[in-house]
């Protein structure tokens, strides 16, 4: 028997076992179902097809040893060497070896350019090093942990600060979540400081639109103190809340990112897994591409579980789905423990998710792009029509001397100061509104 003819008998011996297999799992299951009289003749029916089974995988091994892979050399017939022959110089040595040719070998083949520039760019290549980045937190963190330590350690166990821890591990931030209340709160109190000195800068001094702009104040003390105390209590709350809300809007900012590079990502998945490739080594494929700069830290996190930490693969897929800033990224990850689990077809499975995850996508571009032309509607009548009305209203109003009269460089800064503003709020708006896939 040839070793072409073994090949083809063990391909059908082991399809002759794959379909053994499968009966037998038919027959366990249908007696499950059945009545106790019947299950006797379905046991006699296993037990035949795992004598068949077990026959066939005794004759593997006999079929298994008539194929060889090694395929012996024609080697011409071997010539005698005489011992007399004198030795030859190193410089003839270096001559007649390739490797010493100041020629480089492309030359003295009929290559073509392009050939000729890849063999360039292959000489030119290296091993890469591999360079090891440790990141120190700075001064200001370390003086915070110092000032801080005590209290935010107890408000990292409170239920106010639950959620921020969950948003620092999911957004990515390099802290520990005492640390990172121990900065806000060293943040906060060096904004209370400032609130004061701005306090007292308002308290003597008025803020003006005319030459000169600053001018010493004329009201008295009390009156001015009213007018202005409040900076004191808003700097320190708002730098406060802007910290504590910080890590959620870096996390929807993450997931947002996610989302955009997601269905592509899981064709890229599909088509890695209909090579029957080992499923962690997907992850490993998508993070060498270097095309999805998002996606590509949730799986270098949990390669890293996998490789430094010692998991399994469907509890690295959990643990990495349980702390995913994006939610349709923990559903493919859970979607794709519950597959290996089940012993499902990755490749359906894959197939099926980017159908849906692209057609998510057109429909919110889709969406998006119609949101768009309405608001360029508004902007224009908003931003265009309204100044103009408003800037003829308060030069009527100082004309005529009706109520509260503006100087003409008081009302160029509000038109100017106004048109900024709605700029900003229709880009903000804008910015959120925009599709999350």
């Amino acid at each position: 028997m040839t070793a072409e003819d073994s090949f083809i008998f063990l391909k059908q011996s082991i399809s002759r076992e794959k379909n053994i297999i499968r009966e037998i799992e038919s027959l366990s299951k249908k007696s499950e179902e059945i009545e106790d009289d019947e299950r006797g003749i379905i046991r006699e029916q296993i037990i035949s097809l795992q004598n068949s089974l077990k026959n066939a995988n005794e004759k593997i091994p006999s079929i298994l040893e008539e194929i060889h892979l090694l395929k012996p050399l024609n080697l011409p017939p071997q010539t005698k060497v005489e011992n007399n022959l004198p030795l030859k110089n190193k410089n003839e040595t270096k001559k007649s070896n390739p490797l010493f040719n100041k020629n480089p070998l492309y030359k003295k083949l009929n290559l073509s350019p392009l050939e000729k520039d890849t063999l360039k760019r292959l000489k030119k290549g290296g091993e890469k090093k591999v360079e090891q980045k440790i990141k120190k937190p700075s001064k200001y963190i370390n003086l915070a942990n110092k000032i801080f330590s005590n209290i935010s350690s107890k408000l990292s166990k409170t239920e106010l600060f639950r959620t921020l821890e969950k948003d620092l591990v999911r957004s990515h931030l390099q802290f520990v979540p005492a640390n990172y209340i121990s900065t806000i709160l060293f943040t906060t109190m060096w904004s209370a400081v400032a609130g004061i000195f701005i306090m007292l800068f308002f308290l003597f001094f008025n803020f003006g639109v005319d030459l000169p702009i600053i001018t010493r104040s004329t009201e008295g003390i009390g009156a001015r103190f009213l007018k202005t105390f409040w900076i004191i209590l808003a700097a320190p709350i708002v730098t406060f809340l802007v910290g504590y809300i910080y890590p959620a809007l870096e996390k929807k900012s993450l997931e947002n990112k996610i989302n955009q590079e997601l269905p592509f990502a899981v064709i890229h998945m599909f088509a890695i897994s209909g090579s029957l490739i080992d499923p962690s080594k997907i992850f490993s494929v998508l993070i060498s591409t270097k095309e999805y700069a998002a996606i590509e830290r949730e799986f270098t996190r949990l390669i890293n579980e996998i490789n430094v930490y010692g998991y399994d693969l469907v509890s690295a897929l959990r643990s990495t789905a349980a702390n995913s800033p994006s939610q349709k990224l923990s559903e493919l990850l859970n979607g794709f423990a519950t597959t290996i689990t089940s012993g499902g077809d990755l490749r359906e499975f894959f197939e099926k998710r980017a159908q849906t995850l692209l057609l998510d996508y057109r429909l919110e571009r889709e969406k998006y792009t119609k949101s768009a032309e309405t608001f360029m509607d508004i902007y224009i009548s908003v931003v265009i029509a309204a100044p103009m009305i408003l800037m003829l209203l308060l030069i009527l109003i100082k004309i005529s001397g009706l109520g509260l009269a503006l100087s003409t460089g008081t009302i160029t800064l509000i038109m100017v100061l106004g048109v900024a503003m709605i700029n900003v709020l229709f880009l903000t708006f804008l910015y959120l509104k925009q599709p999350t896939v």
